[in-house]
């Protein structure tokens, strides 16, 4: 009992610090502007461990090592390309994405391609904001379901219970300070989640050398008794499936090429040209160290545990994170490093519900509703809020009925199909092709979100993954377009 009321105590008094901290930056918000994208003046180090405490998630401390945990070294591909993506994605597209927004005057995703785009605005705004409104719904319920496992692991609550918490800490600040709170809270998750991935593994590897009576003393052995599949970067596949595997691994660097709207929104905050170099910087350092800590603390848990369904093995793989600090850690210092678990489906739940709510209310309500006398800058601003408020229960209603055996990794998996797949190609071509106009975007964005749904639904998400082939076959089609549609 006293294990536990440790762990409780420390976990109450830093989310209701975090809480306390979001409303207090909540108040700094007059208008939709800093509502939506913090006026676009973030400091380059604040945007940078913003996006990418809001690009990892729960992915980067369950689901990521939870694959390491049950896939062995070919999660390695699935690390490479995500590293990759990220580090081309701040050297390549933040200050042209800056730059390109302060010179649109935009403060959301949507109105940026709209404003590149004015032939067709109205279509964009109201194609990509229902496209991502749709799939981030899955998004944020990836978030809500990462938040009831780990809170499971903890304390043994019902999974179910474990999301109705974790929504009830999201949903309060980020209605009331919008994009301004999220991104400040952002950056105390984000330092919270690199300490967790390295000092666990650092002190993992020393725990297991001290503990003959485990699985195995290192991780060389544990993935060596694990079987042939774990020791092998293709899973022990070889000719056309080992390409198969490879691709599928890489993958998901295409995501990163700017189209994932809530990442790219804190590209288009930042304050100046100077602060997207130090973000650069930040970011890209920051992704190195991450990566390597995530991996690490699967193939720890491996060596600990054995293998998912072995006798003494985990019986959810996504719960490898918070096992094994529970395992090599004090228990008040093992809650401080879990909280980073939870900071990271925060950091990334509240980017994707002020994203969503913004997107919709921006481009979809607001158009629709006729501006009275009576409406003011306070009116907008309640609107805002209140699209929040309702997005956040849809998602958690619908993590609610289809959380049950889920995995955080394939839901995540699937939005980086649909949203960054299909967006990457769209911001590619609108930063880099003059040629690109705005049919051709409507036309793109259609096809990328449709193909996503149904190779996913026709089973040939087995064969080979939607992340590359949504991108690969989306690229080709905006080339077409492009052409075939004359630019008014």
């Amino acid at each position: 009992m006293e294990y536990h009321t440790q762990i409780l105590i420390v976990m109450l008094v830093y989310i209701s610090l975090l809480m306390l901290w979001g409303v207090f930056q909540g108040r700094k918000v007059k208008t939709d502007a800093d509502f939506a994208i913090a006026g676009r003046s973030l400091p380059g180090w604040v945007a940078a461990l913003s996006e990418r405490a809001t690009g990892e998630s729960s992915w980067a401390l369950l689901g990521l090592p939870g694959a390491a945990y049950a896939m062995g070294l070919t999660e390695i591909w699935t690390a490479v390309g995500c590293v990759v993506g990220i580090v081309t994605a701040w050297a390549l597209l933040a200050w042209r994405l800056r730059d390109a927004a302060d010179k649109y005057n935009a403060t959301t995703f949507t109105g940026f391609l709209a404003k590149s785009h004015p032939e067709k605005a109205k279509w964009i705004r109201m194609v990509s904001s229902a496209s991502i409104v749709f799939f981030f719904f899955f998004y944020v319920g990836a978030q809500f379901l990462g938040g009831g496992k780990t809170l499971h692991t903890m304390f043994g609550m019902d999974a179910r219970t474990g999301m109705l918490i974790t929504a009830a800490v999201i949903i309060p600040y980020t209605i009331y300070g919008g994009f301004r709170s999220v991104v400040y809270t952002d950056v105390v998750q984000a330092i919270v989640m690199i300490v967790a991935l390295v000092a666990g593994p650092l002190v993992g590897l020393i725990y297991l050398s001290h503990h003959p009576e485990i699985y195995a003393q290192t991780i060389g052995k544990a993935l060596q008794q694990a079987g042939p599949s774990f020791t092998s970067l293709t899973g022990a596949a070889s000719g056309f499936s080992a390409g198969v595997v490879i691709v599928g691994g890489f993958s998901w660097f295409f995501g990163y090429l700017g189209g994932q709207p809530q990442l790219s929104t804190r590209f288009m905050a930042i304050r100046d040209a100077r602060q997207a170099k130090y973000a650069r910087n930040v970011g890209i350092a920051w992704t190195l160290v991450a990566y390597i800590g995530a991996l690490s603390i699967g193939w720890i848990g491996l060596a600990i545990f054995g293998p998912e369904g072995s006798a003494g093995g985990l019986a959810d793989r996504e719960f490898v994170m918070p096992a094994v600090m529970l395992r090599i850690f004090h228990p008040v210092f093992a809650a401080v490093l879990i909280t980073g678990a939870i900071a990271a489906m925060i950091s990334t739940a509240d980017s994707l519900l002020i994203l969503s709510a913004t997107e919709f209310s921006e481009n979809i309500l607001k158009p629709l509703l006729k501006k009275g006398e009576g409406s003011s800058v306070k009116h907008d601003l309640l609107i805002s809020r209140v699209i929040t408020a309702l997005l956040a229960v849809v998602a958690l209603v619908l993590a609610w009925f289809t959380g049950k055996g889920t995995f955080i990794f394939t839901l995540v998996s699937y939005v980086w199909a649909g949203i960054g797949g299909t967006f990457s190609v769209v911001i590619l071509f609108t930063l880099f092709w003059k040629k690109y106009h705005g049919k051709a975007v409507v036309v793109t964005i259609i096809y990328g979100i449709l193909f996503t749904i149904i190779w996913i639904n026709t089973g040939m998400e087995q064969i080979i993954s939607s992340r590359i082939m949504t991108f690969v076959s989306t690229f080709f089609v905006a080339i077409f377009a492009t052409f075939i549609f004359k630019k008014q």
